[in-house]
């Protein structure tokens, strides 16, 4: 089979990987929103689309998502450097406990079931919902960061918990950060730093130690979908600006709202998918 024919075999795989990433750069660039979240559960339907099994769709679609963020979140850590929003004494302190909570949840996932890291990603997903919904711009809980002990616990956290989902830190660590009276856009410029953490060894350990299953969709090697990675990337990169654009001139509020009211149905759908 020669190129021409590969990949007329295989163009329904490649336009939906394209579409993708087009839709996680402007989603990225629109509400500000990380691009694990959203290319997890378009991976996953997609690669069950394409005779995948479900779990073999959310193990492939996990590591792939982490191997995306790495060239993203490099990007992001400059803009945000630049502006004067990563905190280096806190990167300090968290990052070899976050970078342990990695190792120990990317390995768990090339051993898991698929369908267990399906349900953690649908609660995952529907608690991010909830925050979006219920708890933007409300006032933190807790007057600081908790003590040292405290700290280890949430940075541990995020990186195992980040690493099993495929989803770089801001999902869970700016939620959590603010809920301290930690400054929101220091959360965020943050983030983007300990989802480079996160995702660096995250898909590094899932492609290198991962056994590629017997249905994986094309391209895949160890656990990553390289063919995913090659459209997404770029595409990503491309749209989020444009996404940034549209959000000067429409109501990114309205429409974060509406993103997560279908994160909502997303992480129900997962999960209903898993239990009935």
């Amino acid at each position: 089979m020669n190129i021409i024919e590969l990949l007329i075999d295989h163009l329904p795989t490649l336009l939906a990987l394209i579409a993708t990433g087009i839709f996680a750069g402007i989603l990225a660039g629109l509400l500000g929103v990380g691009g694990g979240i959203v290319i997890v559960p378009v991976l996953f339907f997609i690669f069950q689309g394409f005779g995948v099994s479900p779990e073999s769709a959310m193990i492939v679609a996990t590591a792939t998502s982490l191997a995306t963020i790495v060239p993203t979140s490099i990007s992001s850590i400059r803009s945000h450097r630049q502006k004067g929003n990563v905190d280096v004494d806190l990167l300090k302190r968290w990052s070899l406990f976050i970078l342990i909570g990695v190792l120990a949840g990317s390995w768990l996932v090339t051993r898991a079931d698929g369908a267990w890291l399906t349900v953690l990603f649908g609660v995952i997903a529907t608690l991010s919902a909830l925050n979006m919904l219920f708890r933007t711009g409300k006032s933190a809980l807790f007057p600081a960061l908790p003590g040292k002990t405290g700290q280890t616990v949430m940075g541990t956290s995020i990186g195992f918990f980040s690493s099993m989902v495929g989803i770089g830190g801001g999902t869970i660590s700016v939620p959590l950060l603010t809920l301290y009276s930690y400054p929101a856009h220091k959360a965020v410029g943050t983030a983007a730093a300990i989802g480079l953490i996160i995702s660096l060894p995250g898909a590094l350990t899932m492609l290198l130690l991962g056994t590629t299953p017997a249905d994986a969709p094309a391209g895949t090697f160890g656990l990553v979908n390289l063919a995913g990675f090659l459209c997404i990337v770029p595409l990503t990169v491309v749209f989020a600006p444009i996404g940034a654009s549209l959000a000067a001139r429409l109501d990114a509020g309205k429409l974060k709202k509406v993103f997560a009211v279908v994160l909502l149905i997303t992480g129900l759908r997962m999960l209903i998918q898993v239990f009935i």
